[in-house]
């Protein structure tokens, strides 16, 4: 099949400091009309940099140093800039990773998708209203007439999505790049995007670039993937070769470090250290330094390309024989398993911490009936006129040294609950029992005292950090703010352990936010909530804005710690994989109300409640074999301001019965810890 894209040589520098940042460094692949070809890889490996550069959208200290880009023959590279604005849109079009920061806030969205049409077509008029229509209905955009006036901002994250992905494809482009199409959703939206997307791609025969680090969305949509580390490819391969036996070794501790249930209980395979700066001129291999497998000329000694399997090829010193590289699988496995068994060892402390816990107390924290509503005020005198229903009637129990999962949809009130019962909001009603002790009823003065007995790590590290803070003095805030440590040298004594404990050098105390990695800073977030010596820990998305091995890193640090300290986790989360690992129960949450919770195996292995099964069905899997169906859930989470009569997800439920639509479900329980709420096992 001949290619309808092809790179060759691509080289990108970011010349804005004083040494220029290869960002691409000789990067070659092609794609095929109709074919999806994923590019895979950590942050900072040039991913999106590859599409920015293909499409010639390069920030401004960017520039092309080398290389060809040719589409259908013609090399994009060689363009003038006016030839290229009619290739952009027309021939080649990109959804970006953001949809809530590409789209103009000022901008109704009919009118930003019908400028998308204006400029690569001769339609006009009434014609171009009909063609926005059309293309909105192409991306099932629920009551597309009424939202064509409307703005971003009154969009779920899903419809924005959904008029990124009708822009792009206004003109019926050849070529697709979606760069992370649907890493700010969640898994049901998520699943309809991918379903979408490749419906487009059958009916219109496009090609399709697709930038993720998500291997489930790979295994789902490409037929060929590419792994990029510090600005170039190091392999490639067809999906099936690449899932059934991924042969690099930074390939390989992609796919250990992805949380799973055959994990549970287990160190995750981190990657160790950081992608290396690329400032610097590379005379090995660029992966050597973080490798369990390297060999002893893998840093003085560029490697070539090796053949592993018919179509499947690496950038790997290891793949110069086969023998070699059969005897490097052995030892990298072996590694492997020495890392498990060496870090899941408990210190008798550890052991003696757990067992004196769990034996003493049988709930540290136990929420009865929570209610957070904000009311909605309009007109002069701001009459209140309404009531958002965050959180509407919830209950948990939480023992030390467990953690409790809440899992839901964006939108359904998990952070509230969470900052609700930590009073970080006002809740409204019920009764935050820690410890035998009702926070809610507690006057400012004595909440003081409790609060250093349960803290919060929230979802951004970066927004939750000071900028203007060094991070010696972040941590020391609120040790002085609830009176941990007598003297300023216990203090720093402490911080310098505190640091210790979570993997940085007590030296970057005087360092600001900005200087560190995402992963850096969740360890300092995480290090700001151990100050206080907290029981309870609130983790709020920890993380969501991680790669998988960074997110490994953190899951490996919140289970030691846990072990360490006896902490009780809230764990906060919309990744079932992540939830499965980290939690021993789970509670199901849906527009303001728990729905169904148990224990892990419970509930993600026996779902009872509908909407538990959608969630699970369409987590993504990263085996292109697993084949299973996606539940559907129709159209989108309904506003708390007015949720639904009776049981809020019958409008949504494709089991629903009668009774649903008046009356809200009495819990159902099928054994001591599994419960849910409907309709469906009335009679049970």
């Amino acid at each position: 099949m001949s290619a309808l894209l092809k790179v060759t040589g691509l080289s990108t520098l970011i010349c804005g400091g004083p040494l220029p940042v290869r960002a691409v460094d000789g990067v070659s692949f092609d794609i095929a009309a109709g074919e999806t070809f994923a590019l895979v890889g950590e942050s900072g490996c040039g991913k999106s940099m590859t599409a920015l550069s293909i499409m010639r959208l390069l920030p401004e200290a960017g520039e092309i140093a080398g290389g060809t880009v040719e589409l259908a023959g013609e090399n994009l590279l060689a363009l003038p800039e006016s030839r290229m604005r009619d290739v952009r849109g027309r021939r080649v079009a990109m959804i970006f990773q953001e949809p809530g920061l590409s789209l103009n806030p000022v901008m109704t969205v009919g009118a930003q998708i019908a400028e998308a049409v204006t400029r690569h077509t001769a339609l006009t008029g009434a014609a171009v209203e009909a063609r926005v229509l059309e293309l909105l209905d192409a991306v099932r955009m629920p009551d597309a007439r009424r939202r064509m006036t409307e703005y971003p901002f009154q969009m779920s994250g899903g419809m924005k999505q959904r008029v990124m992905i009708a822009i792009a494809l206004a003109c019926d482009p050849d070529l697709l790049i979606a760069d992370e199409p649907t890493t700010a959703l969640d898994v049901t939206v998520q699943a309809q995007v991918l379903e979408l997307l490749r419906e487009l791609q059958r009916s219109r025969g496009m090609a399709m670039l697709l930038i993720t680090h998500d291997l489930g969305v790979v295994a789902q949509m490409a037929q060929r993937v590419a792994v990029m580390y510090a600005g170039e490819i190091i392999e490639t391969a067809p999906v099936d070769l690449f899932f059934a036996g991924p042969a690099h070794p930074y390939s390989r501790k992609l796919f250990e470090s992805l949380p799973d249930r055959a994990g549970r209980g287990k160190t995750l395979a981190a990657i160790r250290g950081t992608v290396p700066a690329l400032t610097r001129q590379f005379t090995g291999c660029r992966f050597a330094e973080r490798c369990d497998s390297a060999l002893a000329h893998c840093a003085d000694t560029i490697p070539q390309w090796g053949a592993v399997r018919e179509g499947q090829r690496a950038k790997c010193h290891l793949y110069g024989s086969d023998e070699r590289g059969v005897m490097s699988d052995e030892r990298g496995e072996a590694s492997a398993e020495r890392g498990v068994m060496n870090d899941e060892r408990t210190s008798p402390r550890e052991t003696a911490v757990r067992s004196s816990l769990i034996t003493h107390h049988s709930s540290l924290l136990q929420v009865e009936d929570l209610q957070v509503h904000f009311p909605i005020r309009k007109g002069l005198l701001q009459r209140v006129t309404g009531q958002v229903k965050a959180v509407d009637g919830v209950s948990l129990e939480i023992a030390p040294c467990r953690t409790l999962g809440l899992v839901g949809e964006s939108g359904c009130g998990k952070t509230t609950v969470g900052k609700g019962l930590l009073r970080l909001v006002a809740p409204t009603g019920g009764r935050v029992l820690f410890d035998g002790t009702d926070l809610l009823t507690l006057k400012r003065s004595a909440l003081r005292g409790r609060r250093r007995h349960a803290q919060i790590i929230f979802q951004d590290p970066y927004a939750s950090l000071n900028p203007r803070v060094r991070i010696g003095d972040a941590l020391e805030e609120g040790m002085l703010a609830l009176g941990v440590g007598a003297t300023a040298e216990e203090r720093a004594t402490r911080i310098d352990a505190l640091l210790a404990e979570v993997g940085l050098a007590a030296e970057v105390k005087g360092r600001y936010p900005h200087e560190f990695s995402g992963g850096q800073r969740q360890r300092i977030a995480i290090a700001r909530a151990l100050s206080v010596e907290p029981q309870l820990i609130v983790c709020d998305e920890p993380t969501s804005a991680l790669d998988v091995s960074v997110q490994a890193q953190i899951l490996n640090l919140l289970k030691r710690l846990q072990r360490s300290k006896g902490l009780a986790y809230l764990f906060i989360s919309h990744n079932m994989a992540v939830v499965e690992y980290m939690a021993d129960e789970v509670a199901v949450m849906y527009l303001g109300r728990i729905v169904e919770r148990g224990t892990v195996a419970e509930v993600l292995r026996n779902p009872r409640h509908p909407y538990t099964q959608a969630l699970l069905s369409a987590v993504p899997v990263a085996d292109p074999q697993a084949a299973r169906p996606v539940i559907r859930v129709a159209g989108d989470l309904p506003s708390p301001l007015n949720p639904p009569q009776g049981c809020h997800f019958h409008p949504r439920c494709g089991a629903a019965l009668p009774q649903c639509a008046t009356q809200f479900p009495d819990e159902k329980t099928f054994s001591a810890s599994h419960a849910t709420r409907c309709h469906l096992y009335d009679r049970a």
